[in-house]
């Protein structure tokens, strides 16, 4: 699951090298923490939130074949 946001990310930004995925296991729940350059940000989250909200629905879809619980926090 952390690749995945990694490569998805990463594919989307200017600066690739700046990219960062930390995951955080809380409550049977993983929590992916997603980190990108200051001049990425917009690139990550698209007009109106709909590259973060694509972004999130691949990864859960991903995670319900798992059967597992996820979340994607941009910081």
């Amino acid at each position: 699951m952390k690749e995945l946001v990694e490569v998805i990310a990463k594919s989307l930004v200017t600066n690739p090298d700046q990219v960062s995925v930390k995951a955080i296991e809380d409550n049977g729940a993983t929590i992916y923490e997603l980190r990108v350059s200051p001049e990425d940000m917009g690139k990550i989250i698209g007009k109106q939130g709909r590259i973060a909200k694509a972004l999130r629905t691949v990864v859960k879809a991903a995670a319900t074949r798992e059967n597992k619980k996820v979340m994607v926090e941009i910081v």
